[in-house]
């Protein structure tokens, strides 16, 4: 996880990023989490889960693609199989999230389809929700709508 982020983040900005990825995402959501490796390793992931509280929606939490990969596809080769995945578990969303400076994310869901929820105020043109993930925590929220037969 350092390794991967050190290109855009301080040392401790990429171990804080390492705590959204607690073991207990790999333990426990490895059924509808993806993996692409071959034999340097792992070189890419997604970590998603379908909700628990209902049968509709799916959730993508954390996605990550080596740096020597990236703009290579892989990134969307995972979202579009979690997409499919989720259609064929009969959900009919799929939310996400990421921080209103991450410029990146927010292109690549974009072009993806996904649509910008409302916020509660506006930054750079963005609808960003306040205190999304506790005190200054700001986040631009995304979904995507399974449209049957559509996948």
């Amino acid at each position: 996880m350092q390794r991967w982020w050190s290109d855009s983040r301080t040392p401790d900005q990429a171990r804080e990023l390492s705590l959204l990825l607690p073991k207990l995402f790999l333990q426990f959501f490895s059924g509808t989490s993806l993996v692409l490796e071959d034999d340097a390793g792992i070189r890419a992931f997604l970590i998603g889960f379908y909700a628990a509280d209902n049968d509709d929606e799916g959730y993508i939490h954390f996605v990550g693609v080596d740096p020597t990969l990236r703009g290579q596809g892989l990134g969307r080769t995972l979202y579009t199989e979690f997409l499919r995945r989720a259609a064929a578990a009969g959900r009919r969303e799929v939310r996400a999230i990421t921080s209103p400076g991450n410029t990146g994310s927010i292109a690549f869901h974009q072009s993806m389809g996904f649509t910008l929820e409302p916020g509660d105020r506006e930054a750079d043109g963005l609808p960003v929700r306040i205190d999304y993930d506790g005190p200054g925590q700001d986040r631009v929220c995304f979904h995507w709508k399974i449209v049957p037969g559509h996948e």
